[in-house]
């Protein structure tokens, strides 16, 4: 059974055009302390290609991509 993950922080981002999603996420990731779970909620499909592409770049943890009903919580932890 997979462990069930607590996101700290939720942005909503939903009727943001790209890159507003993922842009919500960087600054965000740049605010928080190490091991804190920050979750995008994004109506952009883009934003599950591009937030995930980011995470990986930027060294982060991307924890998923889950929909919700009628838009995407995405999730990552910051890890650096």
């Amino acid at each position: 059974m997979a462990e069930e993950v607590v996101v700290d922080k939720v942005l909503d981002a939903r009727g943001s055009f790209c890159p507003g999603p993922l842009m919500e996420m960087i600054r965000a990731v740049k605010e928080v302390p190490v091991g804190t779970v920050v979750a995008v909620l994004s109506t952009e499909s883009g934003s599950k290609r591009d937030i995930p592409l980011w995470a990986q770049k930027a060294g982060q943890e991307f924890i998923g991509s889950f929909r919700e009903d009628g838009y995407d919580k995405i999730v990552v932890r910051k890890v650096k």
